[in-house]
């Protein structure tokens, strides 16, 4: 049931609940900082097992905007500490998604307009599987060379040793929404002739290779997620059959749960928002390969977000917008639902009668 704890690994979720990664466009440089630490602070203070950070850039050029997150120099690792000391002390696991953005790279915060940002404005020329721009407001990014995408793996195992060093105790790697890892899987963004292109496991080679690598250096007996967009919603994409092949090839390299998003690669490519829209993805996926997985896209309610658990359509539900309007959300679920889960002693004057105090 949602209020279950659920063990992967050497850690235990105290729930089933997760705060999904969230752009929140406030960094310079990369930098985490008092926002970031009040964001995710609070949403760990408020019962949720595991809270991510918002997608972290492997390198600068991989940034969605210039305002991004970042994890790419050992500098960030400081505050990136301080922010994983305090999620782990509320009893929360804390958890950092690593991405590239790819040729969704260099635009501007979502409230400033789309498209993407020139080098005279600050922004930078992205890279991609192909010289293919995502629509005409983006301008065409470069193809990597085969011989840099060697280096994008390097980039996410660096990533992943600074997140392991700040203390983080789960780790996503963002495969999905159109990004760089998305772009190679998908048929529609990925024309290369080399041995990242063209059959299945060419095109699902990087993400493999990121895998593996990051697996050697990432905790035995620390999680690792991977997020996949499971269908394009564009002919001759990406699907679901190809994600549930991609998953059997994961499960083998020791991933651990699979988060199941959908969409975000080309315009357009989106089913209608509709609540728990995409939890078929997570139920499909972890009944034809057995595999943890994860539902994500409008989960709101409690009574929804308890059955999409108790169904076995997912072991894990991410929200993402209802903690930005509740960042106490699993305390009122736990109350609709009837369950007593314990609350900070400093917040137990607000709640119900009988409610036990964290940590005792």
């Amino acid at each position: 049931m949602l209020f279950n704890e659920l063990p992967v690994r050497s850690v235990t979720f105290r729930n089933r609940i997760v705060v999904s990664p969230m752009c929140q466009y406030s960094s310079t440089d990369g930098f985490a900082n008092d926002w970031h630490f009040v964001h995710l602070g609070s949403r760990a203070v408020g019962g949720a097992a595991l809270v991510f950070t918002e997608a972290a850039a492997v390198t600068p050029e991989g940034r969605i905007s210039a305002q991004d997150l970042g994890v790419w120099k050992d500098e960030h690792i400081e505050f990136l500490s301080r922010i994983a000391r305090f999620i782990r002390q509320q009893g929360a696991l804390a958890g950092m998604q690593i991405a590239h953005a790819g040729r969704k790279a260099s635009t501007p915060p979502p409230w400033n307009g789309s498209g993407t940002v020139p080098s005279s404005k600050g922004g930078w020329t992205p890279v991609a599987p192909s010289a293919l721009a995502f629509d005409e407001k983006h301008v065409a990014p470069r193809a990597l060379e085969e011989s840099e995408v060697c280096g994008i793996v390097d980039a996410f195992v660096a990533a992943a040793k600074r997140a392991q060093q700040a203390g983080f105790q789960v780790l996503e790697i963002h495969a999905a929404h159109g990004y760089l890892i998305h772009e190679f899987l998908s048929p529609l963004t990925n024309q290369r002739s080399d041995r990242y292109g063209g059959s299945f496991d060419n095109r699902t080679r990087l993400l493999r290779d990121i895998v593996m690598a990051v697996r050697r250096v990432w905790p035995e007996g620390n999680p690792l997620f991977v997020r996949i967009s499971a269908n394009d919603f564009a002919e001759h994409g990406w699907d679901l059959e190809q994600s549930i092949e991609l998953t059997h090839q994961l499960k083998r390299v020791d991933v651990d749960v699979i988060d199941c998003s959908s969409g975000g690669l080309v315009p357009g490519g989106f089913a209608p928002q509709r609540p728990g829209y995409q939890v078929p993805f997570s139920s499909d996926i972890r009944r034809a390969t057995g595999i943890l997985t994860a539902a994500v896209g409008v989960i709101s309610e409690a009574g929804m977000a308890d059955q999409i658990v108790t169904r076995g359509e997912a072991d894990l539900v991410l929200l993402a917008r209802e903690f930005l309007r509740q960042p106490y959300w699993p305390f009122h679920a736990a109350v609709e639902l009837g369950y007593r889960v314990p609350w900070p002693a400093q917040y137990l004057r607000a709640a119900p009668a009988d409610t036990p105090i964290r940590g005792s």
